[in-house]
C-alpha cells in the first residue's frame, strides 16, 4: 500500500499531541511495510525542523514542507466576515501547498490519500480531481464542537464572534465529511458525532497508539509533586488550568501544605507566567516530556472543553502516573474510574480527588500501575496501526 500522509503541521519533532498522533501513524506506517510520503505545512508557530529529523526518517518519509503564515490578522478577520468560508480553515490553505500536493499525485500513483486533521481538508477538491486514491479523513477533534463549548463560557463580542466562528466550521466540517471515502475518529464519541452530522462513509475508530519501548516503565513512585503537561496555546489546555487554579488549588493547599503544583507546556500565557498563587511552579517548554512525568507525582488534566483523545494522559498513563481529570479529558479512553483513572468533574470533587490521593500514596501507585496495564492491553501502535491498514485496504 502507498500511502501520501498530509499534516497541517510537521509531525516531527513531536513537539505536541497533536504532532505524535500523526508521527505514531507514520511510524507504524514504516514499521509495517507502508511506502508512506509526508507533505506538511509549517507555520510560525510549528516550523519546519530539518535539523532535527533523522537521516532515515527524511529518506523513509520524503517529507516536504510549504510555509503558511497562519496568524490570525485583523484584515483576515474583517475580509472573512464577507465571506461564507471558515476563517479557520481559510488559514491553512495555501495555491503553494496544493500546488505541492498535486505535484506529487501526477508523478506517483498512490492507494490513499490521508487527510491529517479537519485543518487540511480544504484540499479534498483538489485532490478528487487529480487521483483515484482513496481520501480518508483523520480527525483528532470535532473541531465546531470545542468552539462552541468556548463561546459559551464567555460574553459580549468575543462570545458572538466564537460562536460565529463556531458555525462557519459546523457547515464546513458536515460538507467535508461528506467527499471523503473513509473517516477514522480519534474515539468512539467522536464517530457518534459524525454519524449525527450525516456521514455516510466507512468510519472506524483510530485511537492514539503508544509505542511501548519508547516509555520505559519505571517502579511507580509517591510524592506530593501534582502536575500538568500541555500546550497552552490550545483554549481548552488554558480554560482548565484556569479553572484549577481558580477554583481547586487554594483548597488543596490549605489542607496540605506540602503539595506543589508544577506546570509545563510550550505557550505558556502571560498570566500563568506572572501567576502569584501559592506552591505553584510555572516550568514552561521542557526538553522531554517524558522525564518531566516521571519527576512528578500526580498528573491532573482538568479539561471543560474538547473532543477527541488526550495524548498527555495516554502518555501518563503508560508511564504509571495516576490521571485526575474530567469526564471529558478521558473522552475516547476504555478506563475504570479510581482503578486506572480518577474522574472529577467538578471544583469539589477535584480538590476531594487531590487531597485524597496526597494523602493515600499507596494508592498512587495502585492506580499508576494498573493505567500501564490497561495502555499495554489496548493501545499498542502496533495493533492499532494494522485495524488502520485493514480499514484503508477494505475502501
Amino acid at each position: 500500500m502507498k500511502v501520501l500522509q498530509i499534516c497541517l503541521k510537521p509531525p516531527f519533532p513531536e513537539v505536541d499531541g497533536g504532532c505524535k498522533a500523526m508521527h505514531a501513524i507514520t511510524q507504524g506506517f514504516l514499521d509495517n511495510g507502508v511506502d508512506v510520503k509526508v507533505l506538511t505545512i509549517s507555520t510560525p508557530k510549528h516550523p519546519f525542523q530539518k535539523e532535527k529529523m533523522s537521516d532515515s526518517y527524511l529518506e523513509n518519509t520524503g517529507i516536504e514542507h510549504v510555509f503558511i503564515d497562519t496568524k490570525v490578522t485583523f484584515i483576515g478577520v474583517f475580509l472573512n466576515l464577507f465571506s461564507s468560508k471558515s476563517y479557520n480553515l481559510e488559514r491553512f490553505y495555501s495555491k503553494n501547498f496544493e500546488s505541492l500536493i498535486l505535484k506529487e499525485l501526477k508523478e506517483a500513483k498512490y492507494d490513499v490519500v490521508l487527510l491529517e486533521t479537519f485543518f487540511v481538508t480544504g484540499y479534498i477538491e483538489a485532490i478528487r480531481a487529480n487521483t483515484e486514491a482513496k481520501v480518508v479523513y483523520q480527525a483528532q477533534n470535532i473541531e465546531h464542537d470545542i468552539w462552541e463549548l468556548n463561546a459559551k463560557k464567555e460574553s459580549g463580542i468575543k462570545k458572538w464572534y466564537l460562536n460565529f466562528l463556531a458555525k462557519r466550521l459546523k457547515k464546513a466540517e458536515i460538507d467535508n465529511i461528506q467527499k471523503v471515502d473513509g473517516i477514522m475518529p480519534i474515539t468512539d464519541a467522536d464517530k457518534n458525532r459524525f454519524t449525527e452530522l450525516g456521514a455516510k462513509v466507512p468510519m472506524v475508530t483510530i485511537p492514539f497508539g503508544i509505542n511501548l519501548p519508547d516509555y520505559k516503565f519505571e517502579i511507580p513512585h509517591s510524592g506530593n509533586k501534582v502536575f500538568h503537561i500541555g500546550s497552552m496555546d490550545w483554549s481548552p489546555n488554558q480554560i482548565g488550568i484556569k479553572w484549577l487554579l481558580d477554583n481547586v488549588w487554594k483548597d488543596v493547599i490549605q489542607n496540605n501544605s506540602e503539595a506543589n503544583l508544577n506546570l509545563a507546556g510550550r505557550g505558556i500565557p502571560d498570566w500563568l507566567k506572572t501567576n502569584k498563587k501559592e506552591n505553584i511552579t510555572v516550568v514552561g517548554e521542557v526538553d522531554s516530556a517524558i522525564d518531566f512525568i516521571n519527576e512528578n507525582n500526580i498528573m491532573v488534566v482538568p479539561l471543560l472543553t474538547g473532543s477527541g483523545m488526550r495524548i498527555k494522559i495516554i502518555e501518563g498513563m503508560v508511564l504509571g502516573k495516576i490521571v485526575i481529570t474530567t469526564s471529558i479529558g478521558a473522552e475516547g479512553i476504555s478506563y475504570t474510574d479510581k482503578k486506572n483513572i480518577v474522574i472529577a468533574n467538578s471544583p469539589k470533587e477535584f480538590s476531594k480527588a487531590i487531597r485524597y490521593y496526597l494523602e493515600n500514596e499507596s494508592k498512587q501507585i495502585e492506580i499508576g500501575k494498573e493505567a500501564r496495564k490497561l495502555m499495554e492491553s489496548n493501545y499498542d501502535n502496533n495493533i492499532i496501526i494494522n485495524n488502520l491498514i485493514d480499514f484503508c485496504k477494505k475502501l
